[in-house]
């Protein structure tokens, strides 16, 4: 029986970072994956999205470009050449994660399907293995709601999504997540006419009025959005029938309501691992609550029965945490106080900590700054002002902040810093940043909070003594 210091089970991000570090500090690791290298960020989520959304993000660049006085002819859509460019994207960044790279590095990698035979034992296809750690970075897949009918018509999730072999004429897109309002964004941009269902309001994790306006941005592309209704069933075509009653018919259908996390083939049981639909119970320090031995990564983590979050990054975070824990021995815990996300729409929509709405449910007395893009200059410079930054302020520091402009994504850095080190608001509305950016926006939302006092009577009283003095 093959025995290793770690035995990481999953080869996505969360786990090929674990595993990586590990190899190089000479342990004996086992990665063990049972599909494609890289997981779902790299063959069927975050890489391929993003490179879809790139094509989509030229051709509406082109379609606007009037705006500065170039004439250009509407942008002829290639399907396979787009198809190309996400799978050459994907082909250039998998050596990275190729097991070929993980087997120099020094890990044993194994293809095949782990499962507990006991607490320290996996079995991999058969073959038992035993190791002193024991790391689940397993992901998860699409959730598939139990909708009449949905079971006997064909639907894509994000899985197949990138496989068509042509553009779907009329798009349903089943959910108004990031996953969802992305292809949507991604879609419409290529020229395919897209409508979005969704039970609630779309972007629901977010500031609603930021929200509101990536609606307006995504409704004025010619995305047709329905919210605050249920899907009742699902008929041949695909035609969705709604729960008031109406019927929308599309050439194509996607599922993007939410994921759920792999772990029924694991035989959790046997490795004495609790687990519930969320994922993993674990400590803080994403240790299982019931074996010792075992540690939880990524969309499978279940710290404190909050739930997962489905993020890329936090799966490396996660990472992070193990390998002080299970490698070091030294004390580390997860927050998701300073956890930041990213809609990458036209439009991107990032946000981090408390939303406002969260925030006063906590009972925190906060202030809230906004500044509009239309007052940036680099926005207007480039004709492009539908945006807005908006802090959530307690006593001083930021507790939240999100913003919705083009490359929020990049903006949002500063503000993750800000909340996870707790700086002083004062910090940041002192902050020189380059002259004409986006990132101004931010700066002058902060510096709001020092007008009223800046301009006060008894400050302007101030001002004119001082200038009465020789």
């Amino acid at each position: 029986m093959a025995a290793f210091d770690l035995a990481v089970v999953g080869a996505g991000a969360g786990g090929l970072s674990v595993a990586a570090v590990a190899a190089r500090l000479g342990l004996r690791v086992a990665l063990i994956e049972r599909g494609a290298m890289g997981g779902d960020c790299l063959n069927a989520g975050c890489v391929p999205s993003k490179a879809l959304l790139a094509a989509a993000h030229a051709a509406e660049a082109a379609r606007r470009a009037g705006r500065f006085g170039i004439g250009l002819d509407a942008p002829r859509i290639a399907w396979d050449a787009v198809r190309a460019h996400v799978q050459g994207v994907i082909a250039e960044i998998a050596p990275a994660d190729s097991a070929a790279r993980y087997r120099a590095l020094g890990a044993t990698v194994i293809a095949g399907e782990a499962r507990f035979l006991d607490p320290a034992t996996l079995a991999v296809d058969g073959k038992p293995l035993t190791a002193r750690r024991i790391v689940l970075a397993v992901g998860s897949r699409p959730l598939v709601p139990p909708i009449p009918g949905l079971d006997r018509v064909p639907f894509l999730t994000n899985e197949t999504l990138f496989d068509l072999a042509e553009a779907p004429a009329h798009l349903l897109i089943l959910g108004g997540g990031p996953i969802g309002l992305e292809m949507a964004d991604a879609h419409a941009g290529l020229g395919c006419r897209v409508s979005v269902i969704e039970a609630g309001r779309i972007a629901g994790r977010e500031d609603p009025e930021l929200a509101d306006g990536l609606r307006a941005a995504l409704t004025g592309r010619g995305v047709a959005i329905l919210e605050g209704t249920g899907v009742a069933a699902v008929e041949p075509g695909p035609v969705l029938v709604l729960a008031d009653g109406r019927r929308i018919a599309g050439s194509h259908l996607l599922v993007a309501a939410g994921r759920r996390p792999n772990l029924e083939s694991l035989a959790l049981a046997a490795g004495g691992v609790r687990a519930g639909p969320a994922g993993i119970a674990t400590d803080r320090g994403l240790r299982s609550l019931t074996n010792r031995r075992v540690y939880a990564v990524g969309d499978v983590a279940d710290p404190r029965g909050i739930g997962p979050r489905a993020f890329t990054h936090l799966a490396g975070h996660h990472a992070g945490i193990v390998i002080r824990r299970a490698v070091f021995r030294l004390p580390a815990s997860v927050s998701d106080a300073a956890l930041p996300r990213v809609t990458y729409t036209a439009p991107e929509l990032a946000q981090v900590g408390r939303t406002e709405a969260e925030a006063r449910a906590a009972g925190l007395a906060v202030q809230i700054l906004r500044w509009p893009l239309a007052e940036n200059d680099r926005a207007r410079a480039e004709r492009d002002t539908a945006g807005l930054v908006k802090l959530v302020v307690h006593r001083g520091r930021v507790v939240g902040a999100g913003i919705l402009a083009p490359h929020a994504g990049e903006m949002i850095g500063a503000w993750t810093l800000a909340i996870a080190r707790r700086l002083p608001l004062s910090a940041l509305a002192g902050m020189i940043v380059p002259y004409p950016t986006r990132a101004e926006a931010a700066v002058r939302a902060a510096g709001t909070f020092y007008l009223d006092r800046l301009f006060a009577p008894r400050t302007r009283r101030l001002a004119g003594w001082l200038a009465r003095l020789p």
